[in-house]
């Protein structure tokens, strides 16, 4: 899978990139994640890609012309942009499938400062949001949806891992446990000492229902 991320900072992603999980997807190859720096297509001899709104207020607006010229400097017939916007569609588990299953080449498009001229949505697949709250710019989400859309790629992640996580069946995992068996009066369920991997499966699956009901209700239906 081919990520290009679009960004006024491209710096802010050296340690995304360059640590754990995302660092071995790379240079394993399964990955492939490039930075374009915004900046580098505007037309202004002072570097400028933003300008005082039509109309008034405050902030600063992102033009169309460098945004639209960075996408196009990397879009194919099997891209597909996304724009980080809270005012996007919310991202969760189903969508990052969703987009994975369809999507061989990524673009995303970070904001910054009081948001996109609205005619850049002309030349976009859609907008996402990692959640109800307003950042400072759109680094951190792409990185959210970076991060989330590379475990889905095989040979990431353990496969085994990858089936029992979070959200997966509209419930989230089990509790899970390591040494010591006991810390501070606090013990792990007998259940897993027991070696019998039938019942210690049923205590799980169990246990994903229970833990969904006290923390996420509204995912069971």
């Amino acid at each position: 899978m081919r990520i290009d991320i679009l960004t006024l900072f491209p710096k802010m992603f050296e340690g995304f990139i360059s640590e754990s999980i995302i660092k071995r997807a790379i240079e394993k190859g399964l990955v492939e994640i490039n930075l374009i720096n915004i900046r580098d297509f505007t037309l202004l001899k002072n570097g400028q890609v933003d300008d005082t709104p039509y109309g008034g207020g405050s902030g600063m607006v992102l033009m169309c012309e460098p945004v639209v010229r960075a996408i196009e400097s990397v879009k194919t017939s099997e891209s597909k942009v996304y724009l980080m916007s809270p005012q996007g569609k919310i991202f969760n588990d189903s969508l990052a499938e969703t987009i994975y299953n369809n999507t061989k080449h990524l673009i995303l498009v970070c904001g910054h400062y009081e948001g996109f001229d609205e005619r850049i949505n002309a030349f976009v697949d859609g907008e996402i949001s990692i959640g109800d709250y307003v950042l400072t710019g759109g680094e951190i989400p792409a990185m959210a949806i970076t991060d989330s859309l590379t475990r889905f790629i095989p040979g990431v992640i353990d496969a085994e891992s990858f089936q029992n996580d979070s959200f997966k069946g509209n419930l989230l995992d089990y509790p899970v446990y390591t040494k010591p068996r006991e810390f501070r009066g606090l013990k792990v369920p007998d259940i897993l000492l027991s070696g019998d991997h039938k019942k210690i499966d049923e205590y799980r699956k169990s246990e994903q229902l229970r833990v969904t009901k006290e923390k996420r209700p509204d995912l069971i239906k």
